[in-house]
């Protein structure tokens, strides 16, 4: 049987960790380097409006939105939580 206290802030050191790691996830999708006139997947131009806002664009908003769909949602549970926490 798991017994102990939490220390003072866990819960809150939890929460930040968890902001973090949604953070980290979408950063990492956001599109990089040198943007593309036409889509790498299906080669329709991609219009000057979307590669002014959306600087490194690599696809067009169609092939975007499909991608989008395929992206694993991540479970709204901090799994970097202490085991205590987990238990109660």
């Amino acid at each position: 049987m798991a017994t102990g206290w939490a220390k003072d802030g866990a819960v809150q050191e939890q929460i930040d960790a968890s902001i973090e790691d949604a953070l980290k996830s979408v950063r990492d999708r956001l599109p990089a380097g040198k943007g593309l006139e036409f889509c790498e997947a299906c080669g329709a131009e991609i219009p000057d409006a979307r590669r002014k806002a959306m600087p490194g664009v690599r696809r067009c908003l169609a092939c975007q939105s499909e991608a989008d769909k395929k992206i694993e949602v991540h479970s709204l549970y901090n799994r970097r939580g202490s085991k205590d926490s987990q238990l109660r």
